[in-house]
């Protein structure tokens, strides 16, 4: 595979926040990739288009596939593909799970009000065991999961996925367990050291934590 991408996408900016993500320096990210770290360094802060074998290389070293690496599928729903010519269903056991999701990220609650079951994605953190998300005082994640009876925490369910359209692989962790609201002053500072940012913006204050009672997920792999 020879040649240069040209990159629909700010990749060097892509790069440096997906390293961060995961906790990565430049050189820890450099020897992963089998990259000077000059050049990657290069990469992360200019306007590029390097070769390809190099695109593919940081792809591979940052877990993500090529085509999210590069913007390139900003406005498209993941899994438009065709499976994989042997693809393989395999369950995880819970600490896979909690790893697979503790680099935190967006995940969707899913519960149940009136008007039949409801599921709405959220920033979240794993904090302490936990997963740790912020709302708005009065919105739906707010008033709707409350149950109206103290000590009482209403039922949910959490969900995250990867899912990466190159390799034609992907995961999915599922967690059940009762919604917190988390009001004492210990609680709050507490919470707040999970270092969790709601994308929306706005006043969302209030911190609502999920303690897992159920945990399971199911990875999508090739088999040879």
């Amino acid at each position: 595979m020879t040649g240069h991408m040209r990159t629909p996408g700010d990749l060097g900016r892509r790069v440096t926040r997906r390293r961060e993500d995961l906790g990565l320096t430049r050189d820890e990210l450099a020897g992963r990739a089998g990259l000077d770290p000059l050049y990657l360094a290069y990469l992360e802060e200019n306007p590029a288009a390097p070769p390809v074998e190099t695109v593919c290389k940081l792809a591979t070293a940052l877990g993500v596939g090529i085509a999210e690496l590069l913007g390139g599928t900003v406005d498209l729903p993941p899994g438009r593909g065709r499976p994989a010519a042997r693809p393989s269903l395999e369950k995880l056991d819970p600490a896979e799970c909690l790893r697979l999701i503790s680099p935190g990220g967006v995940g969707r609650v899913a519960f149940n009000e009136p008007e039949g079951p409801v599921v709405l994605p959220v920033n979240y953190a794993v904090h302490e065991g936990a997963v740790v998300f912020r709302t708005a005082f009065g919105g739906p994640l707010d008033e709707r999961l409350r149950t109206g009876v103290q000590g009482v925490e209403f039922k949910v369910a959490f969900e995250v996925d990867r899912i990466d359209d190159a390799s034609r692989e992907g995961w999915s962790v599922l967690i059940r367990g009762g919604a917190h609201h988390v009001t004492t002053g210990d609680e709050q500072a507490e919470a707040r050291t999970s270092g969790v940012q709601p994308w929306a913006g706005g006043e969302r204050e209030l911190y609502v934590t999920i303690l897992p009672t159920e945990i399971s997920g199911r990875r999508i792999q090739h088999t040879l």
